[in-house]
């Protein structure tokens, strides 16, 4: 159980602070927006994100936010948050690659520095195809888990904690969508 709390801790850890500090410093210095800002701004869609664990339902709360709320075009949000709704999984990516170097530890299976590197890369090619839709990161989940070689009923484990995980992790998806919006929009502004 500590182990299990333990991973819980290092996943939601890491989740916030690419939520809370990466993304916000991306916003700022490639988007043009600063923290307060986007999380006054994004806080309807981070809620709906949180509450439904569905990018794809989140979609158009982002969209009318997007333009709405921080200016971005029709066209950039109509473009660039249905793809990453469906491609620009931040958090589960994260939570992907802490899980297979969990799961590795507790089956006893030593990962090589090169062996988590590919581990981290899979999880992030993996999230790019998870739908985003409630536990869709334990589909690219498999591949994770069989490229480390980590037996797949390992998963079962992941299945008790990942619901609570999910809702923070979709945030964290959907913040990344607005934040490439306004990245896109910004250097749009500058052609």
């Amino acid at each position: 159980i500590s182990s299990l709390l333990g991973f819980v801790a290092v996943v939601v850890g890491a989740t916030l602070l690419h939520g809370l500090v990466v993304l916000p410093l991306i916003a700022k210095f490639f988007g043009g927006v600063g923290p307060l800002r986007l999380f006054t701004k994004a806080a309807k869609p981070l809620m709906v994100a949180f509450a439904t664990s569905s990018s794809l339902a989140t979609l158009p709360v982002s969209i009318a936010t997007a333009e709405d709320d921080l200016d971005v075009s029709q066209t950039v949000a109509g473009f660039v948050l249905p793809l990453g709704a469906t491609m620009n999984m931040d958090g589960t990516a994260l939570f992907e690659g802490i899980a297979a170097v969990f799961l590795a530890y507790l089956f006893g299976i030593e990962l090589s520095t090169v062996a988590m590197i590919t581990v981290f890369l899979m999880a992030m090619v993996s999230s790019i195809g998870a739908p985003g839709m409630p536990s869709g990161s334990m589909a690219g989940m498999q591949m994770v888990l069989l490229g480390a070689g980590i037996p797949l009923e390992a998963i079962g484990i992941l299945l008790v904690i990942e619901r609570p995980l999910d809702t923070i992790r979709t945030a964290v998806n959907v913040e990344g969508d607005m934040v490439g919006a306004l990245v896109v929009q910004r250097q749009l502004g500058r052609v």
